[in-house]
């Protein structure tokens, strides 16, 4: 991973005045001073990204999945909301738990797995134990494990689904997911929701990984590391800090508007090599865990037709996130199971 470089920026519109003469008479306009102020180690950019791909999937009653990109201020170019592997067919694809853009809507999780024909697999360890993952993301997941592409989401932003994902591997390995909040306003964090155009969304991830024998071993909870790379939309730039490896912004407006195309981003850059078991992430955040109220899936079938497997009532999965659920867009996570 890259040292990351300590930078300040100062972006400030000062005060001045337009004299213009007319008819003999001086006419002045002023305008106000204002002053935006961060302090951080994140590349800023500000207002709308250049749209490369309008919408990476048509789904019914879908929203668009824009790609886009944005150039910061210090000159860096990053991708938005994140650089993703949905087009590339060499990432592994997941199986359907519940997906109402393909209409493969099962019913429970045994039903979903008995039409599964085991060239879903993927081998990490070609003797290892066949471990099933189960996984709701809002919005969209690629996962690792130990360094290996084993399975990206089927949607990358809506309608709402859920997958699985099997593969073989020995004990202990390590699960590292890119999860992606996404957005139709690209490099803006936004969407039009609940009457206005520019509507900040949420995140949120919840995942269990059980054995052949059925026994849960793994669920998503605080226990795992989770680091923020894009955040977005943010009107004031000085509510963003940082203490240590967090990026916090929870002292930032989730206020939506009509009229966010001068709002800022933060961007850093991804670290080399962040899926391999051997990374060193000790010093990331553990994840933050949410509830399903806040997450808001008590509506969604793709969540609860398999309350028996995320909220088992002996080992109950918990939503997790960085910090921030609503503003940041881009998190990587990661755990190792034992």
């Amino acid at each position: 991973m890259r040292p990351l470089k300590h930078t300040t920026l100062v972006v400030v519109l000062a005060c001045f005045t337009i004299t213009a003469c007319k008819n003999g008479e001086n006419a002045k306009k002023a305008i106000p001073k204002t002053s935006e102020v961060y302090t951080g180690t994140a590349s800023v950019s500000q207002g709308p990204a250049t749209v490369l791909t309008k919408n990476l999937l048509e789904c019914d009653r879908g929203r668009k999945a824009p790609i886009g990109t944005v150039t910061a201020t210090d000159g860096t170019e990053f991708t938005v909301p994140a650089d993703v592997h949905f087009t590339d067919a060499t990432f592994p694809m997941a199986s359907n738990l519940f997906n109402p853009c393909t209409q493969v809507e099962y019913a429970s999780d045994e039903e979903a797995i008995a039409a599964l024909d085991g060239t879903d697999i993927i081998e990490v360890d070609a003797d290892g134990k066949v471990i099933t993952a189960y996984i709701f993301a809002d919005n969209y997941f690629e996962m690792y494990i130990n360094g290996v592409p084993v399975g990206k989401d089927n949607v990358p932003f809506t309608q709402f689904n859920s997958n699985i994902v099997r593969f073989k591997v020995h004990t202990p390995f390590t699960i590292a997911m890119k999860l992606v909040d996404w957005e139709e306003n690209s490099g803006l964090g936004s969407e039009a929701n609940r009457g206005k155009a520019f509507h900040p969304g949420d995140g949120g991830m919840v995942a269990v990984f059980k054995e052949a024998s059925g026994e849960i071993i793994a669920t998503t909870n605080a226990d795992w590391k989770a680091q923020t790379y894009y955040t977005a939309p943010l009107r004031d730039l000085s509510c963003a800090s940082e203490e240590g490896a967090l990026r916090l912004s929870e002292t930032c407006t989730t206020q939506d508007s009509n009229d966010g195309t001068a709002y800022y981003a933060l961007h850093w850059q991804t670290p080399t090599n962040w899926q391999a078991a051997d990374f060193n992430d000790s010093q990331w955040p553990n994840a933050t865990e949410f509830s399903n109220k806040t997450i808001g899936v008590d509506n969604k079938p793709a969540y609860t037709n398999f309350i028996n497997v995320f909220d088992n009532d002996k080992n109950d999965a918990k939503f997790i996130w960085s910090t921030n659920v609503i503003l940041d867009n881009e998190v990587l996570v990661r755990y190792t199971v034992k």
